[in-house]
């Protein structure tokens, strides 16, 4: 059973480095992985790409023949790849379901919200047996200004209606934000997205059109919508940070019911046993506290961790290889054996 993440979310927020990053974290615990490129407009990634739409159709070719514009041009594009679903198919299946499928999607929201024919793609490989997780990125910028982070979280919310998956929602280059304003609430008010009422007055705040009774009733309302529903929560993510990518994919793998293949234990590195362990998350660290008050001090620590990590990694293959050295007779020796050629 073939299990895969779909990689949503608004220009900018990363999608392209979250598979460059993902794929090589799962090359790094033994899992085997492959990105497939579903934006017609990307025609660059640091990531191999195992599949890619341009090869069926690009969007320059598309806004030439066609006459559409660029978002219009992507659009058409995911309507053409519904309509040629057997060329994805085919090309999944080359890759063999050994794999575990990263899908990097462009970036026009109304391919999440109400557009069609991305879900009905995802449908069609639902029912061919593939576990799919939907995750939205969102650049954690949007925290920066009550009235970003209030129309994402509806955008979140109604791209977790339209796709129908296991879904996580992920604010992205989370080390950024101590370099940012600060905060008129801790992160986890915003992770947790709950009373959402105590926003408003910094929204006001924002811009005195916003103050009039018509927005403050309108925003209210969408406050109290996001709240009812209670779905949209989010995790953060710094890509280069090792335990943070951890973190993340073991949520993402209980969200779609990954169980581990054998191939993640051929070689015990110190991020295969964390995340075959489940009590390698129960000391997750506050994110207020890791990400803004005491970021310096949380990155010293682990950059402290990751040398002592490879130093211990050195000094085990070196015994390795005296092991080795030590098991070989040396050159010249008697090995015990005489061989005896007859004269013809």
């Amino acid at each position: 059973m073939p299990f895969g993440q779909l990689v949503l979310g608004s220009p900018g927020a990363g999608k392209s480095t979250y598979c460059d990053g993902m794929h090589q974290f799962l090359g790094a615990i033994g899992r085997a992985c492959s990105v497939v490129n579903l934006d017609p407009a990307n025609d660059h990634t640091n990531y191999p790409r195992a599949l890619d739409i341009r090869d069926l159709v690009t969007l320059e070719e598309i806004m030439s023949d066609d006459r559409l514009g660029p978002n219009g041009g992507v659009l058409y594009a995911l309507e053409e790849l519904e309509n040629n679903f057997e060329w994805l198919e085919e090309g999944l299946k080359e890759i063999g379901d050994g794999d575990y499928i990263l899908f990097d999607c462009p970036g026009q929201v109304e391919l999440y919200t109400h557009h069609n024919s991305l879900r009905n793609i995802f449908y069609k490989l639902q029912k061919l047996g593939y576990r799919l997780v939907a995750v939205h990125l969102s650049d954690c910028f949007i925290l920066t200004q009550p009235s970003l982070y209030l129309s994402n979280t509806l955008l979140s919310l109604r791209g977790m209606l339209q796709m129908d998956l296991p879904h996580i929602n992920v604010l992205t280059k989370i080390d950024k934000i101590s370099s940012y304003d600060p905060l008129p609430f801790n992160l986890d008010f915003y992770t947790d997205v709950q009373d959402l009422s105590y926003l408003i007055p910094s929204l006001e705040a924002e811009s005195s059109i916003l103050r009039s009774e018509k927005f403050s009733r309108l925003n209210q309302a969408v406050a109290d919508l996001i709240e009812r529903f209670g779905l949209v929560s989010y995790e953060v993510l710094a890509v280069e940070n090792k335990k943070s990518m951890m973190h993340l994919l073991r949520v993402i793998d209980r969200a779609g019911g990954y169980v581990f293949g054998s191939a993640e234990g051929a070689n015990d590195t110190v991020w295969q046993v964390a995340m075959r362990n489940e009590a390698s998350l129960m000391d997750v660290p506050d994110i207020q506290e890791r990400w803004i008050d005491s970021k310096e001090e949380y990155d010293e620590m682990e950059r402290k961790e990751e040398e002592e990590q490879e130093r211990l990694r050195e000094l085990q293959a070196q015994a390795q290889d005296e092991a080795m050295d030590g098991m070989m007779p040396p050159p010249g020796a008697n090995s015990g054996i005489r061989v005896t050629r007859k004269k013809k």
